[in-house]
């Protein structure tokens, strides 16, 4: 699997060919996307959706797009913060992975969670955070496998959707 970083420099610009893959990943996924409401119609995800998404979560000071390619096909993405908006969470956050959902199973979820945590580690950080949606059980329990434990229930910032908070140190 090789891991590179999304560095647009403006997201609504993305090149067709990247959009259209990040698109199809995003569309893949449509039972998450039932349950986060991200997307208005889940079944109907389009291209300036993605790129709309994509702008927002690059907006954040610190935010980074990870792209995870295996045999040339996108399989996954990861967004992570480097620093939480709120100044009192010491950690970095993964703030989404996604695997597309014709390559579940097969460890990019796992290769790309121990990818981005060997990168924070390198840098000294000593935990990394991320919150699931208490309605996403599959998730919870992919998290926890990997080590993961939860720290707090309370609602993400962005819609206010009840999250399980979990950490792991590095």
């Amino acid at each position: 699997m090789i891991v590179e970083p999304l560095t647009p420099k403006d997201p609504y610009d993305l090149p067709g060919p990247l959009l259209t893959e990040l698109t199809e990943l995003y569309a893949s996924n449509e039972d998450f996307q039932q349950l986060s409401g991200d997307f208005p119609d889940p079944a109907r995800i389009r291209p300036e959706q993605v790129a709309a998404a994509l702008a927002d979560e690059l907006a954040q000071p610190t935010a980074e797009v990870l792209l995870a390619r295996s045999e040339g096909r996108l399989v996954a993405i990861a967004l992570t913060l480097a620093r939480h908006p709120d100044p009192a969470e010491p950690d970095p956050w993964l703030g989404l992975l996604m695997v597309h959902a014709g390559a579940h199973r097969a460890g990019h979820g796992r290769r790309l969670a121990a990818y981005v945590e060997a990168g924070f580690r390198s840098q000294g950080r000593t935990g990394l955070r991320l919150a699931v949606l208490e309605n996403n059980p599959r998730a919870l329990a992919f998290w926890t496998s990997l080590g993961y434990e939860e720290t707090a229930r309370r609602p993400d910032l962005a819609h206010g959707r009840p999250c399980v908070v979990l950490r792991k140190g590095l």
